[in-house]
């Protein structure tokens, strides 16, 4: 059963601050240096200060710069606490890689911290051992679940999101929009019959995380180190239902390099290529992503050295089947389980240390992004994927195993900001 509670929860005071724009910033993992120091011009009060903190002098601790910060921002009330528990609904018009404009709905809340299993809360990715140590000194630092996880749930009479939606017809606390055309627009809501409605529709559901696994095993070992009853034992998620309309997915292409010299890995990539997949020549390379659905496995293929668009077709599934015997029937039709099993730790060699750790190995959301990268020889092969559907993502979740790292795309991504969760 999933213990989703309303939070008292930390936010920018905007007669403080400004704006949300000035203050939020994108996740801390898609931001680069250059966009860092961006971001932190906007606003002595950004965000970025605290999510992805710098020390306060050459060789100082950044998350005790963090913490600094963040009590600095409280005690001058660009920072404040609601004095009641409440819901908070966030909406986010955005335009997908597919250029359709959709809206996804969902909520705030603080959800009890459990193991993972059935009926409760399930990942459905493996993580990168890394993130996770930074996101814990963070935590103890701060104190505070800077960013939320974003997870999913069923809820197929919708009652959860009926109880919540009037409020999206008053004008929001708040409302931003970043450099992609993503409009994010943020509510309160403290009304107890609602919180009610939505606690009990969620009351049967299980969790499945979207996006966040790194932040989610954070709290959880965080939650043990401190021990007992308390704040402690919840954390900050963003609640969509699966049955949401705006809910998209999408791919992340795979890039490998370091094949150019060894030519033994680009003998064995060719014959398994020839072996177990029909290849066709495509007549232009916007053809690379394949088309969605279901069916074989259908990968784009492109490489450096000639440079000329494919399209791979496994031969039959059997081959997936076998390589995959180990695993469930729906993982065995992931096209990134078998990708990674028939390829990336076939022919090229990557150690599931390599894949944890990017070596030898790069991803790309985007299918021009991933050409450029092709052209200009910074990777060797590309391999273009089609989405996982979310379908597909449920039955593996429920089959109790991980999909290989960066099988989804979920977007737009949550920003960071708009609210924090106070763990003590």
């Amino acid at each position: 059963m999933a213990d989703v509670q309303p939070l008292r929860a930390l936010h920018y005071d905007l007669e403080v601050v400004g704006s949300l724009n000035a203050v939020c910033s994108p996740p801390y993992d898609v931001i680069d240096p250059e966009q860092r120091a961006v971001l932190a011009a906007r606003s002595p009060h950004n965000v970025v200060g605290i999510d992805l903190p710098e020390p306060a002098t050459p060789g100082g601790d950044p998350y005790a710069r963090a913490a600094e910060l963040l009590a600095g921002w409280r005690e001058e009330g660009a920072i404040v606490r609601d004095p009641e528990p409440a819901l908070w609904v966030l909406t986010q018009e955005y335009t997908g890689p597919d250029g359709a404009r959709r809206t996804r709905s969902g909520f705030f809340a603080r959800v009890g911290v459990t193991e993972y299993g059935p009926g409760r809360i399930r990942p459905h990715e493996r993580t990168h051992p890394g993130p996770k140590e930074d996101r814990l000194r963070l935590t103890r630092a701060t104190r505070t679940n800077l960013s939320p996880i974003f997870s999913l749930y069923e809820d197929a009479s919708g009652a959860a999101w009926s109880a919540l939606e009037p409020v999206t017809h008053t004008p929001p606390y708040g409302a931003l929009e970043d450099e992609d055309g993503t409009v994010s627009r943020l509510w309160r809501v403290a009304d107890p019959a609602a919180i009610d409605a939505v606690r009990t529709a969620l009351e049967p559901a299980e969790l499945l995380i979207a996006d966040g696994h790194h932040r989610y095993e954070t709290a959880r070992v965080y939650a043990d180190e401190i021990g007992g009853d308390g704040g402690h034992r919840h954390v900050l998620q963003y609640l969509v239902s699966l049955e949401d309309p705006g809910l998209t997915v999408f791919p992340t292409h795979r890039l490998v390099d370091g094949l150019n010299d060894d030519p033994s890995r680009q003998e064995a990539l060719a014959a398994t290529l020839r072996e177990h997949f029909d290849i066709e020549p495509l007549d232009d390379v916007a053809e690379l992503a394949p088309p969605e659905g279901d069916g074989p496995l259908q990968l784009g293929y492109i490489d450096a050295h000639l440079q000329r668009p494919f399209r791979l077709t496994l031969k039959d599934q059997a081959i997936a089947d076998r390589a995959l015997a180990d695993f469930p029937e729906p993982y065995r039709r992931l096209d990134t389980a078998v990708l990674e099993a028939l390829i990336l730790t076939g022919p090229l060699g990557l150690s599931e240390d390599d894949i944890s750790h990017l070596r030898g190995l790069g991803y790309s959301r985007n299918d021009a992004e991933a050409l450029d990268l092709i052209r200009s020889g910074s990777f060797d092969v590309a391999f273009f994927l089609r989405a996982t559907p979310v379908r597909q993502i449920r039955e593996i979740a429920a089959a109790g195993v991980n999909m290989p790292p960066k099988s989804t795309f979920f977007t737009p991504k949550v920003p960071t900001g708009l609210l924090f969760n106070p763990l003590s």
